[in-house]
């Protein structure tokens, strides 16, 4: 392991892109995406406890952010539809060994020897 300061180049992004991931709720609009939800009432549908002005919220911030995309279909009534960009799928892929490590976690917490063995159903 190359070991340098915590002070450099890398750090700070790092430390970004934790704290962007690590906001109440990103983690869930992510995994909605990642579900397949396209719509604002999906995503609230897939996600428990959050108000609509959160989820507007994290939306619009994931999308400054370049990890959500907004499409406005031109219909009466108007649509919007979300979905994960490039950088968004990229994110949800470098973080499924976290979610693995997660899952791993609390099986080991629980004793649940199937989750624990890696049995993701």
């Amino acid at each position: 392991m190359q070991r340098g300061s915590i002070h450099d180049d890398t750090c700070p992004s790092f430390q970004g892109a934790l704290e962007l991931v690590g906001r109440r709720w990103t983690g869930s609009v992510l995994a909605a995406a990642l579900q397949g939800a396209h719509r604002f009432g999906e995503f609230r549908a897939l996600i428990d406890g959050i108000s609509d002005r959160l989820l507007a919220q994290r939306l619009k911030e994931l999308e400054a952010e370049g990890l959500i995309e907004r499409t406005v279909v031109p219909s009466t009534p108007v649509q919007v539809h979300y979905g994960l960009s490039g950088e968004g799928r990229a994110l949800m892929a470098a973080l499924q060994p976290l979610a693995q490590w997660s899952v791993r976690r609390a099986a080991r917490r629980t004793g649940d020897p199937e989750a624990e063995a890696g049995d993701h159903r």
